[in-house]
Formats: structure tokens, C-alpha cells, sequence
């Protein structure tokens, strides 16, 4: 449902529809009692003929309930509203009071029959604005009741303000409806604009991974590729190169926003790693075990590069001893998996020059993804272990495979 908006200076009215279909269904239910009560009756021309009037003004008071409520300026709290609806109400209904009383004189007399037998015998009749009672030894006694327009001014007043307090229940009973769905549509709607600016936040977010490229990374691959050149070792440089420009059209043909399978996850963190182990031949070592049966599980795309990323900026770059960077996966007993990114922690990177902890952005931005993308399913945890640094997360163990199946 759209709800109201000032455009150009005039309020449109984009809930003026569910009023249409609230005003309806409210006066649709009225209406079949007046349906029902005119077959009852035995006068059902008359009795309708006699409620259209009433069935009228009624919608259309509905209606002015609903102008009053929507004129209540933008944003305005459901206790305003229902301040506003309550007042509107009372009018609607001293109206529909007064409309009784001017339209009385047009109503027809009806020709349905009732009839009531007395305790003392007698039997009255009434039919329209005569009543007749017949006496079992005396002539029949009619009586002819005055019409409404006939009454005295207080006689009138009093009908009018009974005929108000009904109608004001009838009136305050839609607002209600109205005002509870107005409502109700307001929040959901609230929420909706939440999720999506939450959503549009995290996919500005991990679209962003796309065109992050570490300065340090670049510049210090640049310099090897030209310390390579320089010294003759063209292969390794052309080798290095290509793995570079693979790492890249790889990298920004991705959608973060998307799932990737763990294979394809790996293989661009090959690349990854290919690089820097070119840049640190006789520091970097890189273990990788992956089981076949979980190659094909899915993953959110670019999910392990910030890890990667971190375990070279602060355990490669950090020592001059050699470092193994280890990527594995495991089945876990709960339909997930889980993979680990373990780097070790030379002797020399202790007491005499601490490890930098950085400021936790990368690794908190990857459990923030695992969460948006699989919800309470995925796990993330990250810390200091005994011979270095691990950062385990665990994904349900769904595939494309399944999918296909």
C-alpha cells in the first residue's frame, strides 16, 4: 500500500484505495441486515427504500471520517490519529442524527403487519403509523402515531441524539479499522525501507571488495615484477604477470553479491597466493586441503580474500622466517562445513616486536556477510592460537549440485 505524500505542494492520497474497500466492506455488512430485515418483514421494497437515504449519507460521512484523519499532517502519531478520528465520529454521527430527522418525511409508510396478543386478551396490530386494537367485547380502538416530523422540537432533538450514540459505535468501529491497517502498513512499511537501505549498506559493502585493491599488494607486485625484469628472469616475471592479470579480471568479473562455489573461491586465492609466494619465494608457503565432496558446496563470492589478505599483512610481512598459509575445509556433523584459514606465527614476531592486530574491519565484515547471506546458519570466529592465527567459518553444506538434483 502507498500512503499519503506531499508532491508539489498537494497531498496526494495513496491509501484513499484500502479506505474505499474498508468503507464498503463496514456498510456491505450493514447492508445485508438491511436486506435480511426487509425479507423478515414482508415489506422489502419499503424497508429498502426507506434505508437507502440512510445508506448514503452514512458513506458519505465515512468518507468525510477519512478526509479528517488524512488531514492530519505527515508523520503524525496513531494517538493523534485517533484523537482526530474520535472527534470526527462524534461529528459523523450528530450528522447522520440530523440526516434521519430532515429525510423522516420522505420515508414511506411501511405495510408490513405486526401483531402482538395481549395479556388481558386484547390484540394489537400495527401497520405503518397505525395501530389498531381489538377488543374482544368493545369496537376495535385505533390509534394513529405522529410522524417524526410531527413531534415537538425536544421530541425530536431526543430521537436525533439516540439515533447519534448508534451511529457514533458504527462510525468509531471503521475508524478503528482504518486506523489499525493504516498503521500496520506504515510499520511493515518502515521495516521494509530498513531491510532495503540494510541491504542496499551491505551490497554497496561487499561490492566495494570488487574494486579493493591493497596499495601495498600492488606496489611491492610491481616492484617484483620489475626486480624480475631487471635481473634476466623474464619467465618468472611473464609467469607472475599473467598471474597477476588473472588474479584481477578474476577478481572484478565477480559479484560479491553473489554465491561462487568453494572451488572457484579457492582457485582465485591460488591466484592470490601464487603472486605473493613469486614475492616471498623462500617466506610464503601454502597448504591447501580441500575435499572433492566439498568443492562444490556454495560460498558468498570474495568470502576469503579479506582473511587471505590479513594472514600475508600479518604473518608474511611481519617475519623474515618462513610462514605456511593453510586453507582447509571439514565436514561438520550439523549439514555444515567448515573452513579454516590458519597462518603460523614465527618465533621472532613475539615479545620483542608484537604483531600489529590491525583494526578487525576485514574479519568483521566477513562474519557480517556470512550473517546477511545464510542468517543464523553460518558461524564466524577468529583469534590467536598457539602456533599462530585462525579464522574458522562454518556455511550450511548446500551445492548447485542439489539444486540440479
Amino acid at each position: 500500500m502507498q500512503h499519503s505524500a506531499i508532491q508539489g505542494g498537494r497531498r496526494t492520497f495513496g491509501d484513499l484505495g484500502f479506505a474505499a474497500k474498508t468503507i464498503g466492506a463496514v456498510w456491505a455488512i450493514y447492508i445485508v441486515t438491511v436486506v435480511v430485515r426487509a425479507i423478515l418483514s414482508g415489506d422489502f421494497d419499503a424497508v429498502i427504500m426507506n434505508r437507502a437515504p440512510t445508506i448514503i449519507t452514512g458513506v458519505l460521512l465515512t468518507f468525510g471520517i477519512y478526509f479528517a484523519i488524512h488531514s492530519v499532517a505527515e508523520g503524525a502519531g496513531v494517538k493523534r490519529r485517533t484523537i482526530v478520528a474520535a472527534v470526527a465520529s462524534i461529528f459523523a454521527a450528530i450528522g447522520q442524527g440530523l440526516a434521519f430527522m430532515l429525510l423522516a418525511p420522505l420515508m414511506n409508510d411501511s405495510k408490513a403487519e405486526y401483531r402482538v396478543q395481549a395479556r388481558e386478551g386484547a390484540v394489537i396490530v400495527q401497520r405503518g403509523q397505525e395501530i389498531t386494537i381489538n377488543r374482544t367485547a368493545d369496537e376495535p380502538l385505533v390509534l394513529t402515531l405522529p410522524r417524526i416530523d410531527e413531534l415537538d422540537t425536544m421530541d425530536k432533538a431526543r430521537i436525533a441524539a439516540d439515533a447519534a450514540v448508534i451511529w457514533l459505535f458504527f462510525f468509531a468501529a471503521w475508524s478503528a479499522v482504518y486506523i489499525a491497517g493504516v498503521s500496520t502498513a506504515q510499520v511493515a512499511e518502515g521495516r521494509r525501507r530498513l531491510a532495503a537501505a540494510e541491504a542496499a549498506a551491505q551490497a554497496a559493502q561487499v561490492r566495494a571488495l570488487r574494486y579493493q585493491v591493497n596499495p601495498h599488494f600492488l606496489f611491492n607486485t610491481l616492484n617484483s615484477l620489475s626486480s624480475l625484469v631487471m635481473t634476466g628472469r623474464t619467465e618468472r616475471a611473464e609467469s607472475m604477470l599473467m598471474a597477476l592479470s588473472t588474479f584481477f579480471r578474476t577478481s572484478l568479473s565477480l559479484d560479491p553479491a553473489e554465491s561462487v562455489s568453494l572451488a572457484e573461491e579457492i582457485d582465485l586465492q591460488r591466484l592470490y597466493l601464487d603472486i605473493e609466494q613469486a614475492r616471498f619465494p623462500s617466506r610464503l608457503s601454502v597448504n591447501i586441503d580441500v575435499p572433492d565432496h566439498l568443492s562444490q558446496v556454495e560460498v558468498p563470492a570474495l568470502i576469503l580474500q579479506p582473511i587471505v589478505e590479513n594472514a600475508i599483512k600479518y604473518g608474511v610481512s611481519q617475519t623474515r622466517e618462513k610462514v605456511t598459509i593453510t586453507i582447509a575445509a571439514k565436514p561438520l556433523g550439523d549439514g555444515r562445513i567448515q573452513i579454516d584459514v590458519h597462518n603460523t606465527l614465527p618465533q621472532d614476531v613475539s615479545a620483542d616486536r608484537p604483531r600489529p592486530t590491525g583494526t578487525g574491519t576485514g574479519l568483521t565484515n566477513v562474519c557480517q556477510r556470512l550473517e546477511t547471506h545464510f542468517g543464523g546458519r553460518a558461524d564466524c570466529r577468529f583469534g590467536a592460537v598457539s602456533d599462530g592465527y585462525k579464522v574458522s567459518i562454518a556455511v550450511p553444506a548446500h551445492s548447485n549440485e542439489e539444486d540440479d538434483d
